[in-house]
């Protein structure tokens, strides 16, 4: 007698898969992915809960450049209230605070794989539904992600909620709310705004003219709420931080990170999905434009306005990942009617799991940036209100940005000392209390010039980077992942 059988059609099922591996990556899966995830929202949002500004980015900071450099303070913002109310708990360990901040983007990107399986179940079946909900349950790519502070994922729920909204059925009121959603994710990144114009041109063009007036209407609203108001207080007219996004990415942010392959996002989003499905999927996507105009339309007006715009990075095409994943599914079914294309699916789909399981894996326990979040944490139970640390990267240059979150003190002293423009050994008016060697190149050589001049130096701490820095460095060296080595000087810090 068969005592437990995993029903694979289930949503429950599926939904208790996506919780599960979530909670992993939320516990196991720490750091943070790159620059943006951390820098411009931890940093930033944990610093004003502690009255200090790390980013200078508010009017009224001393340094700040007195104009708005096109941060959007909405998706911040709710982190900063996030780190007031635990502080106010009592809550300010650094990894419990960003253990429970993991935990509720993991329970937020739920909605995803919720609107997935209902979008695919109303446009297609619950068959197809259920191929999607695993997809997004469970691919590689998205428990990693989810858990992070990246704005390119926290809008795609709102997104896909205010999908859901306009096909659930023909109520007018629906089109509202779908905009205030729409509006919600543009707050959060701006981008999306060409993805809720797609939608807006597919009711204009649909003769839905009271919809398109409801939903323009509910984006503008929350759009003026979050983005005029909240700017207006902060810099004393509305949009302030919208206009200077704009401005930026029109004068400057086309040569950051120069991409002229204009097949970039369409590779992305296909190597996502891992060969041969994500070539299937590609099929379908295009397959589906005429049935599915109405999700086609948005989703094509994103890929092509990226493809188009000069600076290019992989994490700006993921708010539509998920549409991709379902008018792919969508659209495969309209051509796969004979067996060849029923067999190359089947194939496809085997091979998927096959692949996605042991990368899925890996990638939710995968610890990013270790060692520079580690360097941080041991300084944390230290009082270091007057340390001063030299930041030791002669050996791999330039010195990565650390995260002074983890440390506790937004005002750790500290001076970087690298290849390319190296400052003194020692600071003209004091000594340093510790030294972090960061990287392993020469490092013993580097280690003996400082034990000349601090005879008493000693090596308090080990920072090693995780398995998937190493490997991202070795992909690409510009990964400055490095291994770090914490030295105390044991010198009065008043002098050598």
């Amino acid at each position: 007698m068969q005592l437990f059988k995993i029903d694979f059609s289930s949503y429950k099922t599926i939904l208790v898969a996506a919780v599960f591996i979530r909670l992993i990556a939320a516990i196991f899966s720490q750091g943070y992915g790159m620059h943006d995830d951390h820098f411009l929202v931890i940093e930033a949002s944990a610093s004003w809960a502690n009255g200090y500004d790390y980013n200078h980015w508010l009017p009224w900071t001393p340094l700040s450049k007195g104009t708005p450099e096109g941060h959007s303070f909405t998706y911040v913002g709710l982190n900063y209230f996030y780190f007031v109310f635990m502080k106010a708990i009592g809550i300010v360990d650094p990894k419990v605070l960003m253990l429970i901040n993991r935990l509720f983007h993991a329970a937020l990107s739920l909605l995803i794989v919720h609107f997935g399986f209902k979008i695919t179940e109303k446009l297609g079946s619950r068959e197809l539904a259920v191929k999607v909900g695993w997809i997004l349950a469970l691919l590689w790519v998205l428990p990693f992600l989810s858990v992070r502070n990246l704005v390119e994922i926290v809008c795609i729920p709102f997104m896909m909620w205010g999908v859901w909204l306009v096909l659930k059925g023909n109520l007018k009121k629906r089109f509202f709310y779908a905009g205030i959603l729409l509006g919600f994710a543009v707050s959060i990144r701006y981008q999306v705004a060409v993805f809720a114009f797609g939608m807006a041109l597919v009711f204009f063009f649909q003769k839905q003219y009271k919809g398109f007036g409801l939903f323009a209407l509910g984006g503008i609203l929350v759009f003026s709420l979050t983005q005029g108001l909240v700017d207006f207080l902060i810099w004393g007219y509305p949009f302030a931080e919208f206009l200077g996004y704009a401005f930026y990415n029109v004068n400057e942010g086309t040569e950051y990170i120069p991409n002229n392959n204009y097949f970039m996002y369409m590779l992305v989003l296909m190597g996502s999905l891992l060969f041969p499905l994500g070539l299937l999927l590609g099929i379908g996507f295009f397959k589906s434009w005429k049935k599915y105009v109405f999700l086609f339309v948005p989703v094509i007006c994103f890929v092509i306005f990226h493809s188009l715009y000069p600076s290019k990075q992989e994490r700006f095409i993921l708010p539509v990942l998920p549409f991709f994943i379902i008018l792919g599914v969508l659209g495969y079914q309209l051509i796969k009617q004979t067996d060849f294309w029923v067999k190359f699916w089947n194939g496809s789909w085997n091979a998927f799991w096959i692949l996605n399981i042991p990368i899925l894996l890996f990638a939710s326990f995968t610890y990013s940036k270790k060692s520079r979040v580690e360097s941080m944490c041991y300084f944390y139970p230290i009082n270091t209100q007057k340390i001063r640390i030299l930041h030791e990267a002669t050996g791999e240059s330039p010195p990565s940005l650390l995260p002074k979150f983890y440390s506790g003190n937004w005002t750790l002293s500290g001076v970087e000392r690298g290849n390319k423009d190296i400052p003194p050994l020692v600071h003209p008016d004091y000594a340093y209390d510790y030294i972090l060697f960061c990287g392993e190149e020469h490092l013993s050589a580097r280690i003996d010039v400082y034990r000349s001049i601090y005879p008493g130096i000693e090596l308090v701490q080990i920072c090693e980077p995780s398995f998937v820095d190493v490997f991202l460095r070795w992909l690409n060296p510009r990964n400055a992942n490095e291994y770090i080595e914490i030295w105390k000087t044991n010198v009065n810090r008043d002098g050598i």
